[in-house]
């Protein structure tokens, strides 16, 4: 890269590849930029992710646009680092998803634009299988092995979160039968489940077992999300900010008499709980 002297902030994205160089050039770079990996950098790819989603809920579209800019850094990051392994570079990454979009919308770039959604739909596996080809023969040009042919279950990522990638499984398994029948089938598992839990700590059972059962029990939950056509992730934030906004109630309550938590009676914030309940069911109605 030739030296561009002191960077400046630019909308050119041009301007943030030179700066990542910049930043991974022996010598001259940042240190902690230049011992990073792939590995390291991942956790941190999810943060950011999740940060633009916290942004997205919070309703802040000021904070949005810099979670953004992070995530965006994110993706330039692990270019250069593939850059540098001679495997591919930025604007691969780009030509690649741009690809991807114009490939898999023949009905908007390609000649026939009045398709019907039922036949855009069936294009689908032929697109799928045409990437396939694609990308079976990008690994054989790079001299990777050749995609492991898996099951049904194949393809969920393994660093999905949890509650997601449970649903993701569940949804492979119910695409060649191995399901429910109904919610109620679903519920009564639940019970089965919760009284697994019930019996394991009865009976002394170790750590790994009881968190063997809540697990199973967590999986079933999810699994009556599904059928519901409810996203599980959604549901568990939407309660935690329920439970935040409900806490919060309890903490206002009693600093008005110049107290706090640790200082009240579990009686005590149970009772303002439910205050806090009432107020807000009486404000949706």
């Amino acid at each position: 890269m030739t030296d561009p002297g002191i960077p400046t902030p630019s909308d050119d994205i041009q301007q943030l590849v030179e700066i990542m160089a910049w930043l991974r050039t022996p010598g001259r770079g940042c240190p902690w930029d230049l011992e990073q990996s792939f590995a390291t950098i991942a956790p941190f790819t999810i943060e950011e992710a999740y940060e633009v989603a916290d942004a997205i809920e919070r309703g802040d579209l000021a904070d949005l646009k810099d979670e953004l800019g992070d995530l965006l850094l994110q993706v330039v990051f692990h270019a250069r680092m593939a850059e540098e392994q001679g495997i591919f570079a930025f604007p691969d990454v780009v030509r690649a998803i741009t690809g991807k979009l114009i490939r898999r919308h023949p009905h908007v770039f390609g000649g026939d634009r009045h398709m019907s959604p039922e036949a855009v739909k069936g294009l689908w596996d032929r697109i799928k299988a045409e990437e396939k080809a694609a990308r079976a023969a990008e690994r054989q040009r790079l001299g990777l092995p050749a995609e492991a042919k898996g099951g049904v279950l194949a393809g969920v990522p393994t660093a999905l979160p949890a509650l997601t990638r449970a649903l993701k499984l569940q949804a492979k398994a119910g695409k060649v039968g191995f399901d429910w029948n109904d919610v109620d089938a679903v519920l009564a598992k639940i019970v089965e489940e919760a009284g697994e839990i019930t019996e394991a700590g009865r009976n002394g059972a170790p750590q790994s077992e009881v968190a063997g059962e809540l697990g199973d029990l967590l999986f079933a939950a999810v699994n009556l999300a599904r059928h519901l056509d409810v996203d599980p992730e959604d549901a568990l934030r939407g309660t935690n900010a329920k439970f935040e906004r409900r806490f919060a109630a309890i903490e206002a309550a009693l600093a008005l008499e110049g107290r706090e938590p640790a200082g009240a009676s579990l009686e005590e914030m149970d009772a303002l709980w439910n205050e806090a309940k009432r107020r807000e069911r009486a404000d949706r109605a």
